[in-house]
């Protein structure tokens, strides 16, 4: 009996806390061969993500319900992020979001320049909403994955694109 009132209260105590920012975003680049692409898929936490609707103006936004707000969220994300190869922004088509637990899933893709070309990637995702915002971008897929990691301020990174 004790054991199940400490794992209720446990419980209990996690959810509100689960709620709270968490202030880290993980985007992941990968060349997609089969179809000459480069894939970016966004993943931002709920509650950070209608932290982001307020600072814009947005009152009581809800990412999950209102597909509205879910997509300024995208636009938001697309605005925050980019890629340059050879000195010109790669321009992404930005194409749609899902709700995957507690994350926002923004996914974007662009006409690639191929595995083992250097890419400049610029990633500010809500930082201008938290001054200790982390966002970490992974680079390729399965075992050979780099890992760039920005914060507040920071400038353009170069990397491989496997």
């Amino acid at each position: 009996m004790i054991r199940a009132f400490v794992f209720l209260l446990a419980l209990v105590l996690a959810v509100p806390a689960s709620a709270h920012q968490q202030k880290v975003t993980i985007s992941t680049v990968s060349h997609n061969p089969r179809t000459g692409m480069i894939e970016v898929i966004h993943r931002v936490p709920l509650h950070d993500a209608e932290h982001a609707l307020e600072n814009q103006g947005v009152r009581a936004p809800d990412v999950v319900n209102d597909i509205e707000n879910r997509r300024a969220v995208a636009r938001y994300v697309a605005q925050r992020f980019s890629i340059s190869h050879d000195g010109e922004k790669i321009v992404f088509k930005l194409l749609g979001t899902e709700i995957d637990g507690g994350r926002l899933v923004v996914y974007q893709e662009a006409r690639s320049p191929g595995g083992g070309s250097e890419l400049l990637i610029h990633s500010q995702i809500l930082t201008d909403v938290w001054a200790r915002q982390e966002n970490r971008v992974n680079l390729g897929t399965g075992t050979s994955v780099e890992t760039l990691i920005f914060s507040n301020g920071d400038g353009a990174r170069a990397a491989i694109l496997p």
